[in-house]
């Protein structure tokens, strides 16, 4: 996309809206999954061009490309769209922090990943319980790289300083970033293979939920399980190895 000055007019706000619509219909599809009841993927693209129209309202030109600021603000609105309609009661968002616990507890004292039916017995719930528990996360499971790094905080920092730019990053920066990826992937690598063949399918292929199934031959639901079930793992290997650094 060519650059854009500052103060746009209407004809040209609805060009730009134009030309960023497919990113916004592209975002809102994949963030499908993570949709309460109550929301639709029409609504996340409302608030995704609501974003936008925020975006070219505060865009500062000549700190960032227009582009990449509007995609930050387009994402950030459906986020905020799906945070403020989280719909998880306060039950299973213990369950889901229990699993986590617990997960990160056996791991340790077993020197392996716990199997599913060994989490579901130390938590005294049945197989089929754990599994129902891990379809209601799917989509409240997260995983950042700020989760590897102790020192984050967003906080008192203006938003297009947490915008990367590519072509003034630092030779420490871009250490940071291959360290930490090289951490999560040694992280991944000790997962399940089905589960890292889900995750390459995800993140890497961005393949859909439903697609995914299709090709490992399991239910989109299940597929969420075993999504949702990864994350979980990481985080509790990520949170273990942080308090370990602690001691």
């Amino acid at each position: 996309m060519r650059g854009y000055k500052t103060g746009f007019t209407e004809e040209e706000k609805e060009q730009i809206i134009e030309e960023l619509l497919p990113c916004i219909k592209y975002t809102a599809a994949r963030l499908a999954w993570r949709v309460p009841p109550q929301l639709t993927v029409d609504d996340l693209v409302s608030s995704g061009l609501m974003g936008l129209l925020d975006a070219l309202d505060k865009f500062e030109h000549g700190r960032i490309k227009l582009k990449t600021y509007a995609e930050f603000r387009i994402k950030g609105a459906m986020l905020d769209e799906l945070r403020a309609m989280d719909w998880l009661p306060r039950s299973v968002k213990k369950k889901i922090t229990e699993i986590k616990n617990t997960h990160a507890r056996l791991e340790q004292e077993l020197g392996r990943m716990p199997e599913d039916e060994e989490i579901a017995n130390t938590l005294s719930i049945s197989l089929d319980e754990y599994y129902a528990t891990l379809q209601d996360a799917n989509g409240s499971v997260s995983l950042r790289f700020e989760d590897f790094d102790e020192n984050s905080s967003a906080e008192g920092i203006h938003i297009l300083e947490c915008i990367p730019d590519h072509g003034a990053e630092s030779p420490l920066a871009l250490l940071e970033k291959e360290d930490r990826k090289r951490e999560l992937a040694a992280h991944i690598s000790e997962l399940p293979e089905k589960e890292q063949f889900l995750l390459s399918l995800y993140y890497w292929d961005e393949l859909t939920m439903k697609e995914i199934g299709k090709i490992m031959k399991l239910t989109e639901g299940r597929v969420c399980q075993l999504h949702t079930q990864a994350l979980i793992r990481l985080k509790a290997r990520i949170s273990r190895e942080f308090c370990a650094k602690e001691i």
